[in-house]
């Protein structure tokens, strides 16, 4: 029973109702065509981005990956890692048609009804590999995040196939597939940054040995500059292959204190940045750094990152080849999984989830 405008949500646990247990998601409540953005939503004025703060002409590196083993380009690549930890691609090896089925199939999936999505809800989805969700961990969260999404670890094909959703699973499985050529690249020339010039078995699982893809559907927004898409974190990955669409939203801390650039879509082109775990791994060399997503009044705005993680049960520290140099580790050893647990227990907060592993 969708609320009526007159009361629009005084009542927390009937809006926890609505979004949540009904599973009508933020896309609900924008379709119910509020005037006033509910309060339960309502950030606090640290956490809105404030547009004095935003660099005019700020842009992240965009890097043309049709030569990726050439030095020049190898270079760029290592030094947008370490100096800004995001960079957009182009000319990569994904085919553009991928990247729109997977778009495709991103809208198909929330276009569902609720009661279907819901399906894949923490309460009722017969896997945790396989979550549909909104806002981040709504219960550690003060102010809930504009966003509903639905999250998609890879195990095999086979549990793909029995446990996906069937409207984005092909979409999703041909996209992980199609990038893990990049990833691989860009995994060889960082770690050939590092001097880590051998990437075998083990450090390949090591620095991707689990993915995880999530659809993200961020509906347009009732006063969205008083709320966030998602609030300021770094990601925990290794690194973070980003599909966005052609809205924009995404925004970058820059290197100057309180400053945010905005990262414009490219058609065709993919967002890369470095997760804490490689900058745990290259000992501080690569820097994860803090983004955001601002809401949007007027359109509804997609993207479909990719995780590439170490596996949970692997434990994380400075590479071995760096502290082999006499370089000091600034990181502790941590098991990935408890680093990951760490993140989710709480709100997003920024970089702190870092400091779980600082000596």
């Amino acid at each position: 029973m969708a609320p009526t405008l007159a009361d629009p949500f005084n009542d927390s646990s009937a809006l926890m109702d609505f979004v949540i247990n009904q599973g009508n998601g933020v896309k609900g409540l924008s379709e119910l065509g509020l005037k006033a953005l509910p309060k339960q939503y309502i950030q606090p004025l640290e956490e809105r981005i404030c547009m004095t703060n935003i660099v005019p002409q700020g842009s992240i590196p965009i890097i043309d990956m049709s030569n990726w083993e050439d030095p020049k380009v190898a270079k760029s690549i290592c030094d947008a890692a370490s100096e800004w930890g995001f960079f957009q691609i182009v000319n990569h090896d994904v085919p553009v048609e991928v990247l729109e089925n997977v778009k495709d199939a991103t809208y198909n999936f929330f276009r569902l009804p609720a009661e279907v999505k819901n399906k894949y809800s923490k309460e009722h989805s017969s896997s945790n590999n396989v979550r549909f969700g909104t806002s981040f961990t709504p219960q550690a969260e003060k102010a809930l995040e504009w966003k509903d999404y639905l999250s998609l670890f890879y195990v095999s094909e086979e549990e793909a196939s029995a446990l996906w959703p069937s409207i984005c699973r092909e979409q999703v499985l041909d996209y992980m597939k199609k990038s893990e050529v990049v990833i691989k690249q860009l995994l060889q020339v960082l770690m050939k940054g590092l001097n880590v010039n051998e990437i075998d078995e083990a450090k390949e699982s090591l620095l991707m040995g689990s993915m995880r893809t999530n659809l993200n559907y961020y509906p347009k927004c009732p006063n969205p500059e008083l709320t966030v898409g998602v609030g300021r974190h770094s990601d925990v990955s290794t690194l973070t292959i980003l599909l966005q669409d052609e809205i924009g939203g995404l925004f970058v801390r820059g290197s100057e204190g309180d400053d945010w650039i905005h990262v414009p879509p490219i058609k065709g082109s993919l967002v890369i940045n470095v997760g804490d775990a490689l900058q745990i791994m290259s000992n501080g060399r690569y820097k994860s750094v803090e983004h955001r997503v601002v809401a949007n009044g007027s359109k509804n705005r997609i993207s479909v990152p990719i995780f590439v993680n170490p596996r949970p049960a692997d434990m994380i520290e400075p590479l071995p080849e760096l502290v082999a140099n006499g370089e000091k580790p600034i990181y502790k050893q941590v098991l990935y999984s408890d680093y990951v647990k760490h993140f989710f227990r709480k709100a997003h907060d920024g970089k702190k989830t870092v400091e779980f592993a600082e000596l």
